[in-house]
């Protein structure tokens, strides 16, 4: 079988110039990218395994904006803004957990039912009009594919429904049957001091893997290769090199590894990558599914955050095997995080003249083209004025 979803053809003459240095800096340029990018764009806030019971909630706290994920009595996943309606109090203030009945807002006492509506205010003879039906919590559009969580901050935006976004790579994702599959070790966070668009930028080509990725290299670097970004979808895929081995992780995991006959004969040896616009990864291995994303904390610090969830009924080859892929990733982390932030860090060199791509590094671009079109303004090589900027892109958002 054809590894190949989509054979999309490089152009000869291409534009191989990157975003311009300037945007990795601009702290009113990442407003833009908060609310063009990340608010009205999908987002993966977890996996139904992480809220199996009735109760049971996840929060996530992004770009200013607070989301609350809870499973209801009635066994449905919703997502709501969490804040409270009458002074915007957190309604939860851990991470994770369970609220067995209701929600109840630590500041006031104000109670919400599991499906967002309102129970009951504290002391409610002091609000003598109020209308319950008005004051649920704020629903947020929330959908589950192949059992990840995905939420939008604000209603409607530029993506279809997450189903016809990820349509393309659907019928090879559903060979690992993830929505049945539980957590690993549960959802992760960590901080690294380079612009969102970095990290982005190294995870977007794999032009780096054989210099920059011993134990990848090894692994699968023979065979790696990356598909665009084509409608807010990129692909990445690899097998593993036929005598993978020279490094301990990678000995010991294709030697521990069970033939996984679940899978298809091309997806037994193979680690595949889906990028979805703007910011989140779904890598498959064939032990494990994992996410992961990265969200903007300044112009300068980004919050990376990400889940590895396994087969409900795994063996124990296939933990060892989860183990050392985790092992080879987390490597890969470290080094990619080194990579950004030289990479980074230049750009604030009058030194720095842009990038200029090779043709493997084609989903860089593809990904800054998606960029462009949510935000025009990053089609100017010289930086506008910081106060300027919001009107500037306004004004070629409005020309088309």
């Amino acid at each position: 079988m054809n590894p190949h979803l989509r054979d999309v053809a490089i152009p000869n003459d291409w534009d191989r110039r990157g975003l311009p240095g300037w945007s990795y800096h601009s702290a009113a340029l990442l407003e833009l990218e908060k609310e063009h990018v990340f608010r009205n764009h999908w987002q993966i806030a977890g996996h139904v395994c992480d809220i199996p019971n009735a109760g049971d909630y996840l929060t996530m706290d992004v770009i200013g904006e607070r989301a609350l994920i809870v499973r209801g009595k009635d066994g449905v996943v919703r997502g709501f803004n969490n804040m409270c309606r009458h002074r915007g109090s957190r309604v939860v203030a851990d991470s994770q957990g369970n609220c067995k009945n209701a929600l109840v807002c630590p500041f006031h006492g104000w109670v919400y039912n599991l499906d967002g509506t309102l129970r009951g205010a504290a002391r409610p003879r002091s609000f003598p009009d109020l209308d319950k039906t008005e004051f649920g919590l704020m629903p947020l559009d929330l959908e589950v594919w192949m059992g990840f969580i995905f939420i939008r901050f604000r209603n409607g935006g530029p993506q279809p429904s997450v189903a016809e976004l990820l349509k393309p790579i659907e019928p090879e994702f559903a060979h690992y049957k993830a929505a049945d599959m539980v957590p690993s070790w549960g959802i992760w966070t960590q901080k690294t001091p380079v612009n969102w668009k970095s990290v982005r930028d190294v995870d977007n080509e794999g032009y780096h893997v054989a210099m920059a990725h011993p134990a990848l290299q090894d692994l699968y670097g023979a065979t790696y290769f990356d598909e665009p970004f084509v409608n807010g979808v990129s692909r990445s895929f690899a097998t593993y090199n036929p005598h993978a081995g020279r490094r301990w992780s990678v000995k010991n995991y294709v030697k521990i590894a069970p033939e996984p006959t679940h899978l298809p004969d091309h997806l037994r040896k193979a680690w595949v990558y889906y990028g979805i616009f703007p910011n989140a990864v779904l890598s498959v291995m064939p032990e494990s599914v994992q996410f992961y994303q990265e969200f903007p904390l300044s112009t300068g610090e980004t919050l990376l955050r990400g889940a590895i969830y396994r087969y409900r009924d795994e063996s124990r080859e296939q933990a060892a095997a989860r183990y050392l892929s985790f092992r080879i990733d987390r490597d890969t982390m470290s080094e990619d995080v080194q990579l950004s932030v030289w990479s980074n860090e230049s750009m604030l060199s009058e030194a720095f003249e842009g990038f200029y791509l090779s043709d493997l590094e084609y989903g860089v671009r593809t990904h800054h083209d998606h960029l462009r079109q949510q935000i025009p303004v990053l089609g100017l090589e010289t930086a506008p004025e910081e106060k300027d900027m919001w009107n500037l892109n306004d004004a070629l958002r409005s020309r088309g």
